[in-house]
């Protein structure tokens, strides 16, 4: 198998083993055989289970980041802003690999590898919608940014509250709804121009 191939393989059978086990419970030996290789192959590619698992964390992270991007940038109407940026989040929990546990709901946060990449998604991603917000408002860069901020995690824990409550919303109902109160608390800041 081409070497990117065999890497591709391996990071999509260590993202099941860790999404399922967590870091610490997660095993190479229980990576290589869900690859269905040696542990000699795995760390041929990785030199060890950090590596292996940040490769994982900057692909994931690198998701939801360009998938923020690409919500900003597919309207210039803020409240279809607000509710496309929203749907990223709901999609990227909701979505079947469980990707969103790494960069979420990691148990080596206190890593500080780690603790910088999941941390990069929240500053990002808001930097992205304070550059809106401060464009559209007039506000300055610091009431921009916690405001960006604070959007920003109410996308991800409401996200991850939806998920884990299993109820009855379904996920574009829940994205709409947390989109329509985010949207009636930042549409209320003063614009720069005449609308």
């Amino acid at each position: 198998m081409p070497r990117r191939e065999r890497r591709a393989q391996l990071l999509e059978s260590a993202l099941e083993v860790f999404v399922a086990q967590g870091y610490h419970a997660a095993a190479m030996d229980d990576i290589a055989d869900r690859a269905g290789v040696s542990k000699p192959v795995l760390y041929q590619h990785f030199p060890g289970k950090l590596d292996l698992y940040v490769a994982l964390l900057d692909a994931s992270c690198d998701t939801i980041i360009d998938n923020c991007r690409a919500a900003l940038a597919s309207t210039t109407d803020n409240r279809d802003r607000v509710a496309a940026t929203m749907k990223v989040f709901y999609s990227y929990v909701a979505s079947e690999e469980g990707a969103f546990r790494l960069v979420f709901e990691s148990d080596l946060t206190s890593e500080p590898e780690v603790r910088a990449r999941v941390d990069r998604v929240t500053v990002e991603c808001a930097s992205m919608i304070a550059d809106v917000i401060r464009t559209d408002t007039g506000l300055p860069d610091e009431p921009s940014e916690l405001l960006a901020v604070s959007l920003v995690g109410m996308a991800q824990v409401s996200a991850r509250f939806w998920l884990a409550g299993g109820g009855e919303i379904t996920q574009d109902d829940a994205a709409s709804l947390v989109a329509g109160l985010a949207w009636r608390g930042i549409r209320g800041y003063p614009m720069t121009d005449d609308h």
